[in-house]
């Protein structure tokens, strides 16, 4: 992959700490939009960069329907180039993994000496093809339990939970640790009304979400069920099962391994939930590209490097191939 790096000059040096900070959202759709909104909400200064609604966003500004609090920010800072953005603090990056081959044109552009990238995004190897382009010393991860959705130009609708889960990237795949940055900014999101946490670990933190996301987002697609039917059928969810553990096998392989309670767990979390279409699936729906490779190709092969096979979630993965609508 081609890729733009930063200048030599742009070395990296601890986050700022202001007493706010400045935040760009690359993406505003159902994560970013909500993320970004009650972060202007609660008074940061935000820039939104826009895809195909950015003249509806920038006349409009975005609504944001939630199980917590409705609300509507009449006038928002909207982009649809990046060379016109500011280079920000934090740039909270919500694209679709499908959709990160434009980030080597988008990140020069915004990510300037002090800058911290929040990757928001599902699955594996987003981290690394963002450190590709701006240095690893620049990218944080961050791991999204939300439920919301994209449902109209500039309208969100947030349905349940929405906890961020944040960790330092490093490319060795050892743990980061807490570091004074990563307390500032989460801070600064629960100042917001962000639930957010730090772990010291993230790559094992990736390895614990596709414990939920693999099982849930592939079988939406192929079963064509919402996450309430796939719980309460005996044999899928006898399969939910079947591809978590195996999820928790190759993190064990990998990474870390993870402890049986956690899958427990996200049975519990999944059967409280309201009924949800996961994200795959509205992509599918709509006839948008899934993703399908940092959700499953990318676990499944680093599993393989290290010797496990993931025999339920590799079929699965070859099934969504075939139904992936074209890019």
């Amino acid at each position: 992959m081609s890729v733009f790096l930063l200048s030599k000059h742009k070395v990296m040096h601890p986050l700022r700490m202001k007493k706010q900070n400045q935040f760009s959202i690359i993406g505003t759709g159902a994560v970013g939009g909500y993320y970004g909104g009650l972060l202007q909400r609660a008074g940061f200064d935000v820039h939104f960069l826009v895809n195909h609604d950015y003249e509806h966003v920038a006349k409009h500004g975005l609504q944001i329907d939630s199980i917590n609090e409705s609300f509507r920010l009449p006038e928002v800072k909207a982009y649809h180039q990046p060379e016109h953005m500011p280079c920000c603090d934090v740039v909270i990056v919500a694209l679709k993994t499908t959709a990160n081959e434009v980030l080597k044109d988008i990140l020069p552009h915004v990510v300037g000496d002090h800058s911290v990238v929040l990757t928001l995004q599902n699955g594996q190897g987003s981290d690394e093809e963002i450190s590709e382009i701006v240095g690893a010393d620049h990218v944080l991860g961050g791991l999204c339990f939300l439920c919301s959705n994209k449902i109209g130009p500039g309208h969100i609708n947030h349905l349940d939970y929405g906890l961020i889960t944040l960790g330092e990237y490093r490319a060795d795949g050892k743990p980061g640790g807490i570091t004074p940055r990563l307390e500032h900014i989460t801070a600064q999101l629960q100042s917001a009304g962000i639930p957010s946490r730090m772990v010291e670990d993230l790559a094992h933190a990736r390895w614990k979400k596709l414990v939920w996301n693999i099982p849930f987002n592939g079988l939406s697609v192929v079963r064509n069920q919402l996450t309430d039917e796939l719980i309460k059928n005996p044999e899928t969810r006898k399969l939910c099962l079947t591809l978590m553990q195996e999820t928790a096998t190759a993190s064990a392989a990998v990474c870390r391994p993870i402890e049986p309670e956690f899958i427990e767990k996200m049975i519990a979390d999944t059967e409280r939930m309201e009924p949800y279409a996961p994200s795959m699936k509205l992509d599918y729906d709509r006839g948008n590209p899934m993703e399908i490779e940092a959700i499953y190709g990318h676990p499944i092969r680093a599993a393989e490097q290290a010797g496990i096979d993931m025999p339920e979630t590799r079929k699965l993965y070859e099934e969504l191939k075939i139904l992936n609508p074209a890019v």
